[in-house]
């Protein structure tokens, strides 16, 4: 009867490891801190939220020349990272935000 609790026991304690573990693989960063890619990818992250504020408050062409700027800080870490999910989805924004710009800059002149 105490190999039959044991067991329970030994299986409840393994299971929260396995818990603890997942747990803890779901928390971790797996990017490696304080590399260049690094301070790249949080500088643009920064500068794409100040775009984001501009666009907010409608300073306009401000938000979209901010944004394009962010942007490449973000193409540059995917060539870096050779990701091709995120060097399709930032070029087609910056084009997209390019499109805007020069559109733009077109009607001023």
């Amino acid at each position: 009867m105490s190999t039959d609790s044991e067991n329970t026991e030994e299986k409840k304690t393994r299971t929260a490891e396995i818990e603890l573990e997942t747990h803890e693989i779901a928390t971790k960063t797996t990017t490696p801190l304080h590399t260049t890619d690094w301070y790249i990818k949080w500088v643009a992250s920064v500068i794409l939220m100040v775009g984001m504020i501009l666009a907010s408050n409608n300073l306009y062409p401000w938000n979209i020349l901010v944004q394009c700027i962010g942007i490449c800080g973000w193409l540059v870490v995917a060539l870096m990272w050779n990701d091709r999910s995120l060097i399709i989805v930032n070029a087609v924004g910056l084009a997209i935000l390019m499109n805007g710009l020069i559109g733009y800059w077109l009607k001023l002149g």
